[in-house]
């Protein structure tokens, strides 16, 4: 089993930043993609970020493309900076795993999910 616990949720005004954190433990793979997704209160969870086994490939979604960043290092631990946030970026942010090569946009695709943190901008 892996537990994704992530951290660094909290309340910020709009067009700030926040870091948000996310610690893999337990089973251990060789290699495996991590993702960001959000969930808006009253919206279906959607795609923010993933970057792949060795960290050279990320991807985004287009509403967060040139303001967050993804990026991974060799303790098991995931990071998403998000810069210029804005009001609609408020949601539960999620850090999943798929024990997979490649970078992936789709839930279906990641086996272990956090518990989630909650990201507050206000307007």
């Amino acid at each position: 089993q892996v537990q994704l616990v992530e951290s660094g949720g909290g309340l910020v005004q709009t067009g700030g930043s926040l870091r948000l954190s996310c610690v893999a433990s337990g089973q251990t793979f060789d290699t495996y993609t991590m993702g960001w997704f959000r969930q808006a209160p009253g919206k279906e969870r959607e795609f923010v970020a993933s970057i792949n086994w060795n960290g050279y490939r990320a991807i985004y979604a287009n509403s967060v493309k040139g303001r967050f960043t993804i990026s991974r290092d060799n303790a098991r631990n995931t990071y998403l900076q998000m810069n210029s946030l804005k009001f609609e970026d408020t949601a539960v942010y999620y850090c999943a795993l798929d024990p997979a090569v490649g970078v992936s946009e789709l839930p279906t695709n990641y086996k272990y999910w956090g518990q989630g943190t909650q990201v507050t901008v206000s307007s």
